[in-house]
């Protein structure tokens, strides 16, 4: 892994520049949060999702809904360029 990569919840969130253009994915994997979050919000179970991806655990998943919940506790601010 580059030096430049930020873990989280324990190494199952990596955010590494050269992977998958910086976005968070899932122990350094080509999968990336969003995919995951993704396929959740379109009515997937886990059980389907684990199917589909068979080198993920149930906890990349939870790390996943859990990880985006951390990121909604962010402020947002937004303001009107010219």
């Amino acid at each position: 892994m580059s030096s430049n990569t930020m873990t989280y919840l324990d190494g199952r969130i990596t955010i590494i520049p050269d992977l998958c253009n910086g976005k968070p994915t899932i122990r350094g994997k080509r999968i990336t949060v969003q995919t995951i979050l993704e396929f959740l919000s379109a009515g997937e179970s886990v059980g389907e999702i684990l199917k589909q991806y068979p080198s993920l655990e149930m906890e990349d998943i939870s790390a996943c809904l859990e990880f985006a919940s951390i990121m909604m506790a962010n402020k947002f601010v937004l303001k009107d360029i010219a």
